[in-house]
């Protein structure tokens, strides 16, 4: 293993071997919304629609320092809100698709406009509908909180859950196991 990954004390990379070498060869982040961008509750109004969602302030940076060298993230959802919209034009994802009902096809048409083999992409999933997305990727990730069995599919398990910090996490993963976090974090501290 390089030396320039230090293993989280709560949850060493040699419980999951095949991610650091996964991670390095990432060019896409497919993410699903609620249970890995948000703590996947959902708020109702008094209007019957959903009237809020709580993103983490740090997923955010991570997505933009993936941007800043060239891995795009991809947002594949099945809900859809202005919330997550707005959201995604903030961090410049381009790649958006709510209300999806067969979330293969979805990545199977995002990977094509991209020119890219589902063996590129790392995609985060956190329940039952993320399953046929995450099957062929090369990088298969599940949230802490995530659901028993996506976590035993999965090649990587965050510490944190999802809306927690759970994205960044894998944003600094992919960052270092491509040898690019200490640049950045260089000049984040110029």
């Amino acid at each position: 293993m390089p030396t320039a990954f230090h293993a989280h004390n709560t949850n060493p990379l040699s419980q999951y071997p095949q991610a650091w070498d996964r991670a390095g060869t990432v060019k896409l982040l497919v993410l699903d919304v609620d249970g890995v961008l948000t703590n996947g509750q959902v708020f109702i109004g008094e209007n019957g629609k959903e009237s809020l969602k709580a993103f983490d302030i740090q997923d955010g940076l991570g997505i933009k320092l993936l941007e800043k060298i060239g891995i795009p993230t991809a947002i594949i959802t099945g809900r859809s809100s202005k919330m997550v919209l707005a959201r995604c034009d903030e961090l410049g994802i381009k790649h958006v698709h709510m209300g999806v009902e067969d979330k293969a096809i979805a990545l199977k048409n995002i990977l094509q406009s991209l020119g890219l083999q589902s063996s590129d992409c790392a995609v985060m999933g956190d329940d039952w509908p993320d399953f046929q997305m995450m099957k062929s990727a090369g990088l298969k990730i599940c949230p802490a909180q995530g659901h028993d069995a996506v976590k035993e599919s999965a090649h990587f398990v965050t510490t944190r859950s999802g809306g927690s910090g759970a994205v960044r996490e894998v944003c600094d993963l992919i960052l270092k196991a491509q040898n690019r976090y200490e640049e950045l974090l260089s000049q984040a501290r110029a």
